[in-house]
């Protein structure tokens, strides 16, 4: 049988064409095979890594804001430290502190103005009292330096070259503005000089 089969193979000739051919769908029967025994791997393999994956744990809660710590000083109804979310305004500030105290003004205090980390609100600053001749009463003693952002027009006027204009229009300037950044600010209100700033440039703080 083996014999009768070879010798019928032997038999067929091919053209050069034909075994081109045959060499050419060898080939290919080879590379389909070899993409597919590939394909079978890489599917099984990324079965066993989801399999073995560990899920990565998120943090949970929410993300604490960046925060400022300010001083509330003054007549209100909890005086501290307290800590604000920062883009708070000084209304925010005082309403931490449980709110003014009844019949405190607070209109030499821009409420609107944006905190920044270590500020001191001071609410319900003294101011000067008219005498009964329209004379003013004299300033209070300083105990230290007088704040330029949180100063009302008493601790202002305090300070020597200061009459009740100019610290009108430090504190005008300030709701204006905002607090000032720097005590070098100071000079660009209108009507301070350089020997004015220089005389008072110790006595004075942010």
């Amino acid at each position: 049988m083996l014999t009768q089969i070879r010798e019928y193979f032997d038999g067929i000739v091919f053209t050069r064409e034909q075994r081109r051919g045959i060499l050419v769908i060898f080939g290919l029967f080879l590379g389909v095979g070899t993409l597919l025994y590939f394909l079978a791997q890489g599917s099984a393999s990324a079965v066993d890594l989801q399999k073995t994956s560990t899920p990565i744990a998120l943090p949970s809660g929410p993300i604490t804001p960046e925060l400022l710590i300010v001083d509330v000083a003054g007549k209100v109804r909890h005086p501290g430290v307290y800590s604000l979310p920062r883009g708070a305004r000084a209304i925010d500030a005082i309403k931490a502190a449980g709110n003014k105290l009844n019949g405190v003004d607070t209109s030499d205090i821009n409420l609107a103005h944006l905190l920044f980390d270590g500020e001191q609100i001071v609410v319900g600053a003294p101011r000067y009292v008219a005498t009964s001749k329209g004379s003013k009463s004299s300033p209070p003693k300083r105990t230290g330096p007088v704040s330029i952002n949180n100063g009302g027009q008493a601790d202002l006027e305090s300070l020597p070259g200061i009459g009740p204009v100019m610290a009108s229009r430090i504190i005008t300037y300030r709701k204006s503005n905002g607090p000032f950044p720097t005590l070098e600010e100071l000079k660009k209100v209108k009507g301070m000089g350089e020997a004015t700033y220089a005389e008072i440039s110790s006595l004075i703080r942010l």
